[in-house]
């Protein structure tokens, strides 16, 4: 009896839940052979232990065993390249500098369901707030002048729509092409901080240097303004949007307004664990050499896919794993991933969600779903969203 290698992606009959073929895989198989769905063959890894072992081993890679490194100006690369990249970089992410940011993005929070509730009900939340504030919080950051931004919110929304990965053919030059011109942007604004430094985080990146790693060369810094927008204003703006869905669901949005901030921040954390993956998943990864993974022997070169969709409702690591459940034991979600690429920008995240469940819970009580959750329309490739969220209250 032959048996069919299951194609990715996966049915979900639950915009909200993973795909039920995750479940079945990781109890009979963690790490199992799959097709992308362009057809190439890949490694799914579906448990907890896994998953976190191959984000934490520098034997999985992020590119094929050989692949020649130059061009890549990112930090989504192996080796000293990221290490040195990494260095740089995070010391314009230091948590005082993220968390410096706080009042602003909460006061743009705020202002955003302000103008919700001026204008009155119905609203759409990723028109109203999800895009509004994370477009906003991310101009500010770079140093987008306002007038452009309009212009820099299309560039970016063209670049999200693409699928590098696993995209048709036909498709990848438009996606080239819509990454070519957030790139020539990115280019222009590097220059204009290169002329005239501002108080923002492109010319902090700009100015940053180091005795032993030089500094960053022009290329590096579109390559890093682009990586930006990518996680700070799709992801975020999907983030808020797909977190609001999960809290009115819940019926728990209103519970914010009586919380702690240790509360809020375990709700958060909730909200972040069930919808990772939905918004998101890792970059593939190459097995560098033979390597054994949960009993599975990966050749050198082999694709291996994490799913943290997957690993974040393992019942052998989460109790009651489907449950939404603030209060649960610290358990050690990978939203930002794990090891040595685990993302700068988590800290940032946080406080753009955060503000944004807590600016709604505040400013618009009673504030409730039009229609049902399987009304909702979807849209992106790497990073999911919805493309509206139909409130009234």
């Amino acid at each position: 009896m032959t048996t069919t290698t299951p194609t990715l992606p996966f049915d979900r009959p639950d915009p909200l839940a993973p795909p039920p073929a995750y479940a079945r895989l990781r109890e009979r198989a963690p790490v199992a052979p799959v097709l992308t769905p362009d057809g190439q063959r890949a490694w799914l890894v579906t448990s907890y232990e896994a998953v976190a072992e191959v984000l934490s081993d520098r034997r999985f890679g992020l590119a094929p065993p050989g692949a020649d490194p130059s061009g890549n100006d990112t930090l989504f690369q192996d080796g000293e390249a990221h290490a040195r990249l990494r260095r740089l970089v995070s010391k314009s992410f230091s948590p005082r500098s993220i968390d410096a940011l706080r009042p602003r993005i909460e006061q743009l929070a705020q202002g955003c369901v302000a103008a919700l509730a001026d204008d009155g009900p119905p609203a759409d939340l990723v028109e109203g707030l999800a895009v509004p504030l994370s477009i906003t919080a991310i101009s500010e950051l770079l140093g987008v002048a306002i007038g452009d931004r309009a212009h820099f919110r299309g560039l970016a929304d063209a670049a999200g729509a693409a699928d590098f990965f696993f995209g048709a053919e036909e498709d990848l030059a438009a996606a080239a092409q819509a990454w070519n011109a957030l790139g020539a942007y990115a280019g222009e604004l590097v220059a204009a901080k290169r002329e005239t430094p501002g108080d923002d985080l492109l010319s902090a990146l700009v100015t940053a240097r180091d005795t032993d790693d030089g500094r960053l060369s022009d290329a590096e810094l579109v390559a890093m303004a682009t990586t930006i927008v990518a996680a700070g204003y799709l992801s975020a703006s999907n983030a808020i949007a797909t977190g609001a869905i999960r809290l009115l669901a819940e019926g728990r949005l209103s519970t914010l307004t009586t919380s702690t901030a240790e509360q809020a921040n375990a709700v958060v954390e909730e909200v972040l664990r069930l919808q990772s993956g939905r918004t998101g998943e890792p970059f593939p990864r190459y097995a560098q050499d033979d390597v054994e993974l949960a009993g599975v022997p990966i050749s050198a070169g082999d694709m291996v896919l994490v799913r943290l969709e997957a690993a974040h409702h393992d019942p052998g690591h989460f109790a009651e794993p489907g449950r939404f459940w603030p209060e649960r034991d610290s358990s050690q979600p990978l939203v930002f991933g794990h090891g040595m690429h685990y993302c700068l920008g988590a800290p940032l995240a946080r406080i753009e969600l955060t503000a944004a469940l807590d600016a709604l819970a505040r400013g618009l009580p009673g504030l409730r779903l039009r229609g049902s959750i399987e009304d909702i329309e979807w849209s992106g490739a790497v990073d999911i969203g919805p493309k509206a969220v139909h409130v009234t209250w």
